[in-house]
């Protein structure tokens, strides 16, 4: 069975590993980024685990606007406890747990967070071939982004 839950600091290996399954390396989160996260954002970074092995997580700040911007890969600030908009800075499952639902059941948690905190809404940007895949979930396409995080074209997607 899966289980989901909030991040700790030994996750640090997992997680790492999971990142650079997921994203190319200008793209990908740094280690210490990600110990920043762990410290600074733990309520809203959760982990989904089966048998004590990480499957997958998610993860980001709550931030004041609707749109992500590229400052926020770099350095977060703590989460207000209500209102603001949940942010999803990154969604990713270790290649062995793909295709099982995985990536569904982390933003339906952070839905629940969402609603739990009166957040006004969440806002993630994702490239072009996975736009659909949050169009199933809800989410609305507000077209392309400024962000440029990564050297990639990344789209607005609210809910």
């Amino acid at each position: 069975m899966i289980s989901l839950r909030n991040v700790q600091p030994g996750d640090l290996e997992g997680l790492a590993v999971i990142e650079n399954e997921g994203f190319s390396k200008d793209e990908a989160a740094t280690r210490e980024v990600f110990i920043e996260r762990i410290q600074v954002i733990s309520d809203t970074f959760i982990v989904a685990e089966q048998d004590g092995k990480i499957l997958g997580y998610i993860n980001g700040p709550v931030i004041p606007h609707p749109y992500i911007t590229d400052d926020l890969f770099k350095e977060i600030q703590e989460n207000p406890k209500t209102g603001g908009y949940q942010s999803i800075l990154g969604v990713a499952v270790s290649r062995q747990a793909r295709n099982q639902g995985i990536a569904t059941l982390l933003m339906e948690k952070m839905e629940e967070l969402v609603h739990e905190n009166e957040r006004k809404g969440i806002t993630l940007t994702c490239k072009q071939e996975l736009v659909s895949f949050y169009e199933k979930l809800g989410f609305v396409s507000h077209g392309i982004s400024e962000s440029k995080h990564g050297g990639v074209s990344w789209y607005n997607m609210i809910k």
